[in-house]
């Protein structure tokens, strides 16, 4: 076969060609990955970013000199605006006493009643491999005065004590925020899972680590009173939810041998890393889910017999 000057042209022609489509293309795919991996938008930055993680991510200021970690539980539900002044508070408070943390918002997702100490048992639960101590916040209550510490807590600790509260005066009285080491925690089996609605829930907690034989300390040497110790953002137009159903009321006022970590019920939806102002956090969106054999005023709705305020 004899190849003319023409064919020898057309062949090699269409074979650079080829090479040089494919070379073209080559190029254009690696421009455009570096391109998607590099970010060149100089845009303004929002105070508040929102990012959706498999995982929680762990912020801990690895240069403090501690060898302890706090992991700050705080239950959460429909309260953005008091989130929006807790968070960057709580966490520029607690740098300042260089305490290594991360602030956790327990995310109750569920149509049920809010249940705080469920949501803690989770959070702790979700964090016990990672930190040494939990801080059982409230999202409401910030402490004013810098002498409150939230070191590491040999014994619980409530910071929010009855004689600094601006609410809570009774001496059996442990909420708003105490600190508990992960051993005493687990060594109590958490809290109580038969607390839907508001209150009690730390009564019953209270019981049980008396019954433990732990040692409820509080801050002493604090020149504050009642009215200026700590900040109660708490809105008043804000209602709790005090309803009582089914045999709530009796149940409730019970100490609980029944539950506890070890049977609490629930499904991690999502995790979200967020940040307002300089605090990052993660939000735990949390599924929580009811037995109504055993607590069936989970959702008083369904009980048409009993729904008075207590």
């Amino acid at each position: 076969m004899v190849l003319t000057k023409q064919k020898v042209f057309r062949f090699t022609f269409t074979h650079f060609f080829a090479i040089l489509s494919s070379v073209m293309f080559i190029v254009t795919v690696i421009l455009t990955f570096k391109l998607l991996t590099n970010d060149h938008c100089n845009c303004p930055r929002k105070e508040t970013v929102i990012q959706y993680v498999a995982k929680p991510k762990h912020y801990i200021n690895k240069g403090y000199e501690s060898n302890h970690r706090l992991a700050v539980l705080v239950p959460y539900r429909n309260r953005f605006e008091e989130l929006m002044e807790f968070a960057p508070y709580v966490h520029d408070f607690l740098n300042e006493q260089k305490i290594n943390h991360d602030i956790f918002i327990l995310n109750q997702v569920d149509n049920y009643r809010f249940n705080r100490a469920s949501l803690i048992n989770v959070g702790y639960l979700e964090t016990k491999s990672n930190y040494d101590y939990i801080a059982m916040h409230d999202v409401d209550l910030l402490p004013l005065n810098k002498n409150l510490s939230y070191t590491y807590p040999y014994q619980p600790f409530h910071i929010a004590a009855p004689h600094l509260h601006p609410r809570y005066h009774y001496n059996k009285f442990i909420g708003g925020i105490l600190l508990i080491n992960r051993g005493h925690f687990g060594l109590v089996n958490g809290l109580s899972n038969k607390y839907w609605g508001w209150g009690l829930e730390d009564d019953e907690f209270y019981v049980r680590l008396k019954d433990a034989n732990l040692n409820i300390t509080r801050p002493d040497n604090i020149s504050t009173g009642m009215n200026d110790t700590f900040k109660h953002i708490h809105s008043k137009d804000r209602k709790r939810d005090t309803v009582k159903c089914f045999n709530q009321r009796e149940v409730t006022r019970r100490r609980d041998r029944q539950t506890g970590l070890h049977d609490v019920n629930y499904k991690i939806l999502s995790y979200k890393s967020m940040t307002i102002g300089s605090a990052p956090l993660t939000v735990i969106n949390i599924q929580l889910i009811c037995d109504r054999s055993i607590t069936p005023w989970c959702n008083c709705s369904e009980d048409k017999t009993d729904k008075r305020k207590s």
